[in-house]
């Protein structure tokens, strides 16, 4: 009798814990919750404006300094479109810029940093010579040729645009500007990849004046996870378009990466009212691509061309050191890139899937 007892109960508490994984398993994901927000216009004396091209999912995005910015920049990836990155260096002359461009159309979307000069050029802002300015724009791509009509790109009149439309307003975040063609986890081929976009993030330090902000483009090779959670938010779609194929598992298990792995690269900027010099903003600079490790896995891949600027627009009375600065940037840039793939929609018409619709 005792022995039928035992059994009976180990039955009745096996069936509930059945139903109760039954129920836990058939039960939709929790879905994933929006890091906290802020913008890096929340950095006193910037101003973000998009333009993003109507004719196929491209753009650009230009950061402006009212007063200029001294700035640094690290680019970590193996496949980089940049401008004017060699006079950030710490060794070189110039030390403000007066905008940062981001853009999509590779090589191509350079070109949109002509018309952020001409707008500078209008307003005076640049570097002051015999009559005139040479307005100084830092400029990084990535490549989204793939998506849409190869002959839609950012030109001289998207930069300028972009400039007209700039405002120190929260900026708009997703499928905008140069985050208007980003997709992400193409490791396994562009079959599988989905949309992604562009985010934007600011802390501020506890009862002081500084604030720390970032603005991201998200173009990855590789999957992007919630540094939160480890969850892959977007990334590599399993063949049969239920769930992930979690791009770090199968290279741990040996399958082979696609001959073609797309087109990528996540270009972004942090930026913060402490005053820094460029040696210390270039530092600024190499500690927030920790934010894109944390976020994206696998990153900094010879298929991709990260790039990070750092500014700084020294209004703050506020002066924590550089190792504070840089850790916050890390950490508001991973928000940011969660951000740019949460706040993505859908493009049905090319099969490109969003999170939000996965």
């Amino acid at each position: 009798m005792f022995i039928r007892r035992r059994q009976f109960a180990r039955g009745a508490v096996t069936s509930q814990d059945s139903a109760a994984t039954a129920i836990s398993v058939n039960a939709p994901p929790t879905p994933p919750s929006l890091p906290e927000g802020g913008s890096i216009t929340d950095v006193p004396g910037l101003r973000v404006g998009h333009y993003t091209l109507k004719e196929r999912p491209t753009g650009c995005t230009v950061i402006l300094c009212e007063k200029g910015a001294t700035a640094g920049v690290d680019v970590r990836g193996s496949a980089p479109g940049t401008r004017e990155t060699d006079l950030l260096s710490p060794v070189n002359t110039i030390d403000k810029v007066n905008g940062i461009l981001l853009s999509g159309g590779s090589a191509y979307g350079l070109n949109a940093a002509a018309g952020v000069m001409r707008y500078l050029e209008e307003h005076q802002d640049g570097y002051a010579i015999a009559g005139g300015v040479v307005p100084i724009v830092p400029a990084a791509v990535l490549m989204d040729l793939e998506i849409g009509d190869f002959k839609f790109r950012p030109d001289a009149e998207s930069g300028y645009n972009a400039c007209l439309l700039a405002t120190s307003g929260p900026v708009v975040e997703g499928c905008v500007g140069a985050g208007a063609g980003a997709t992400v986890g193409k490791m396994f081929g562009g079959e599988y990849m989905m949309k992604s976009g562009l985010g934007s993030a600011s802390i501020r330090i506890a009862d002081t004046d500084v604030v720390v902000g970032a603005i991201v483009a998200v173009n990855s090779l590789g999957d992007v996870l919630d540094p939160r959670t480890g969850r892959i938010l977007a990334g590599a779609r399993n063949a049969d378009g239920r769930g992930y194929r979690d791009t770090m598992a199968q290279l741990l298990k040996g399958e082979a990466v696609s001959g073609n792995c797309g087109a990528n690269t996540t270009i972004g900027v942090v930026a913060t009212n402490v005053p820094l010099t460029k040696t210390q903003l270039t530092k600024v600079a190499q500690m927030s691509h920790d934010g894109y490790a944390r976020a994206i896995n696998p990153v900094h891949t010879m298929e991709d061309g990260d790039t990070i600027f750092a500014l700084s627009t020294g209004t703050a009375h506020g002066r924590p050191n550089v190792t504070t600065i840089g850790a916050i940037a890390a950490t508001v840039m991973a928000r940011a890139i969660v951000r740019a793939v949460m706040q993505a929609t859908s493009v049905p018409e090319l099969n490109l899937l969003a999170c939000r619709d996965y």
